[in-house]
């Protein structure tokens, strides 16, 4: 009989494994490339401030950018979280 093997899900940083709801930040026209990385390294677990540079270029290049996606209690806490350090935030989504 096969048997069935089921890989562990690996994320890498802001994937928030164990949920289907999105972090998503706007492109805008008064946060700066810094003041973005250092608020998404400093909030959002397991991104590095140079990941939140990469997060930033997305971000301005394709006006938006996920940057987490999990469970929706922690979803919305970052969600506020990223809102009160002042990013332009989409609706939180689910997927």
């Amino acid at each position: 009989m096969p048997q069935t093997v089921e890989l562990p899900r690996v994320g890498g940083p802001g994937s928030g494994l164990g949920g289907h709801w999105r972090v998503i930040v706007l492109n805008d026209d008064h946060n700066t490339f810094d003041h973005v990385a250092e608020s998404l390294a400093r909030i959002v677990p397991g991104v590095t401030l140079a990941d939140g540079y990469r997060f930033a270029d997305k971000i301005h290049s394709a006006g938006r950018a996920i940057v987490w996606s999990g469970g929706r209690e922690d979803a919305e806490s970052y969600w506020q979280q990223l809102d009160g350090a002042g990013l332009t935030m989409a609706p939180l989504e689910s997927a």
